[in-house]
């Protein structure tokens, strides 16, 4: 049998769907909003930290 029969039989397996779509596209713009509130300095030390020999 294939996988999606057994997805088939799943009841209310559209709200998995629809649940992780919507985790997904809520943390996408919890993301964006902070790297536009974030300090540029702050972004720029950040960025040249794998960089410094110390």
């Amino acid at each position: 049998m294939k996988f999606i029969n057994y997805i088939e039989k799943i009841s209310n397996i559209s709200i998995y769907g629809l649940t992780s779509l919507l985790i997904f596209f809520i943390f996408f713009c919890v993301m964006l909003v902070w790297l536009f509130k974030s300090d540029k300095k702050e972004m720029d030390e950040m960025s040249r930290i794998p960089l410094d020999n110390k």
